[in-house]
């Protein structure tokens, strides 16, 4: 990264293991979550599983981080779920099911994180480490990234979050061709597909995407968290409608949009104020 990174930690209670951890640094206004699991190809234990949901609470509540950014260590974002601890890891202890378990709570704590996730895939992001970009607002893939979601290929289910998630990025027709087929599908066909945002040389990949989350953490985090609730809204489902007014009725009390039309006139750049989480 282009500024000087500063460890975060890895969230209360969390000891990171010799097996691999989550680890955590801030650059400015831009969090790096980075999957170190080198050994395994990063693949991620149960601990590591179980840490995404403190680390996120930390950086919510964080007001200096504004975008968050999930990689791999080395050249591969992760092959999945540490396979020899899968029963665990997908087991459900309020169910007694094997649906998803800690990674589905690790993907849903992504997928409800207010502030805007990037997902940096180079390598391979295979099995459960999909389900990781897949709950990222935006993911960019290198151009030697490949993808994969493999459960025919260890004869098991898919967890119903990562399915369900599948299915609204890239259509039912194309979730049943990766989910029968288990294939590998190289990055300009998975940006075709709708697994990847868009795809980025391998020559300096990190510093574009590094770039592109400053761009966004230097926009009003107001409108950018309102479109990300608005758009996921919508995507759900849900009651657009309320969602809408509840915004319109924030902007008129905040001051980004005074702030920001200011500056448009006076050909400045904005210096956005709004940071504090909006409940509602």
């Amino acid at each position: 990264m282009t500024t000087q990174a500063a460890p975060i930690g890895a969230g209360p209670g969390i000891r990171p293991s010799g097996e691999g951890s989550l680890r955590v640094e801030a650059a400015g206004a831009v969090a790096v979550i980075t999957i170190d699991n080198p050994a395994k190809r990063n693949a991620l234990t149960q601990e590591m599983w179980r840490q995404f949901g403190p680390i996120l609470e930390q950086l919510d509540t964080d007001d200096r981080v504004k975008v968050v950014v999930f990689r791999g260590a080395g050249r591969t974002f992760s092959a999945g779920a540490d396979i020899s601890a899968l029963e665990r890891i997908l087991h459900d202890p309020s169910t007694g099911q094997r649906d998803g378990g800690d990674i589905t709570r690790a993907e849903e704590a992504i997928a409800a994180f207010r502030k805007p996730t990037i997902a940096a895939i180079e390598g391979y992001c295979v099995g459960g480490a999909w389900q990781i970009a897949g709950a990222c607002d935006i993911r960019v893939a290198a151009e030697g990234a490949v993808f994969g979601v493999t459960p025919s290929k260890i004869g098991i289910v898919y967890p119903l979050s990562g399915i369900e998630r599948l299915v609204r990025l890239v259509g039912p027709a194309t979730a049943k061709y990766l989910l029968f087929s288990g294939d590998f599908v190289e990055a300009v066909d998975a940006a075709r597909l709708g697994m990847a945002s868009w795809v980025a040389p391998d020559d300096g990949f990190w510093a574009e995407v590094h770039d592109f989350a400053e761009r966004i953490a230097s926009r009003s985090q107001f409108s950018v968290q309102a479109h990300k609730d608005l758009v996921d809204t919508i995507s759900a489902g849900g009651d657009v409608a309320g969602r809408s007014g509840f915004w319109q009725e924030q902007m008129a009390a905040g001051p980004d949009s005074a702030i920001g039309i200011r500056a448009f006139l006076a050909k400045e750049r904005p210096a956005f104020t709004w940071a504090a989480p909006v409940e509602g």
